[in-house]
């Protein structure tokens, strides 16, 4: 009986084992995505202020809004300088 119970404690450990594995997986697919969304509206906001067009000041809100909006964030604030909305 005793080896029987050890048994069923380890296949129920090893399930729920691979069921936070598999969430944790999923969980890091997430937050490399969004690294990557990022660091590529960081680079691109910094390009952009390289080129002679007209500058988008680094502010918070500017490092915010490319951070968390990548490539369509950056595009957002040149659309946004463009138009003379700030």
């Amino acid at each position: 009986m005793e080896i029987l119970t050890m048994v069923i404690i380890g296949i129920i450990l090893l399930v729920v084992g691979i069921f936070f594995a598999s969430i944790l997986l999923k969980l890091g697919k997430i937050v490399l995505s969004i690294l990557l969304h990022m660091a590529l509206g960081w680079i691109l906001l910094f390009i952009w202020n390289i080129l002679p067009f007209f500058k988008i000041p680094i502010t918070i809100l500017t490092m915010l809004v490319a951070g968390f909006g990548g490539i369509i964030g950056v595009a957002v604030l040149i659309l946004a300088k463009a138009l003379g909305l700030y």
